[in-house]
C-alpha cells in the first residue's frame, strides 16, 4: 500500500537548519494535502505544519516564521525546511498523507 519515508533528520545545533524529506509511493499524491506533526516522549503528537492539494500553507505558532513546508508533486515529496532550530524543536518527526504515517525521523537539538 503507501509508504512514506521520511530522511533528514539528525543532530544540529541551536540556531541551526535541518530540512526533512518524506517521499510517497502507492498513491496519486498531487490532490491532497500533507502534514507534518511533532512527537516527544510523553506528550501527544502536535500538528506542526500542513500544506493543501492547491498549496496553501498553515504552520504551529510554535514554528510559524522558521519552518517552511512545501510540496513537489513530482517527485512525490513533502519537505520541512527547520530554520533557527530551538531545543524544544527536539522531537521525531512524521509525515502523514491521508490516513498513513511515516516512520518517523528524528531531529535532536542539542549545544
Amino acid at each position: 500500500q503507501v509508504q512514506l519515508v521520511e530522511s533528514g533528520g539528525g543532530l544540529v545545533q541551536p540556531g541551526g537548519s535541518l530540512r526533512l524529506s518524506c517521499a510517497a509511493s502507492g498513491s496519486i499524491f498531487s490532490i491532497y494535502g500533507v502534514a507534518w506533526y511533532r512527537q516527544t516522549p510523553g506528550k501527544q503528537r502536535e500538528l506542526v505544519a500542513s500544506i493543501s492539494s492547491g498549496g496553501s500553507t498553515n504552520y504551529a505558532a510554535s514554528v510559524k516564521g522558521r519552518f517552511t513546508i512545501s510540496r513537489d508533486n513530482a517527485k512525490n515529496t513533502v519537505y520541512l525546511q527547520m530554520d533557527s532550530l530551538k531545543p524544544e524543536d527536539t522531537a521525531v518527526y512524521y509525515c502523514k498523507f491521508r490516513w498513513y504515517w511515516g516512520q518517523g525521523t528524528q531531529v535532536t537539538v542539542s549545544s
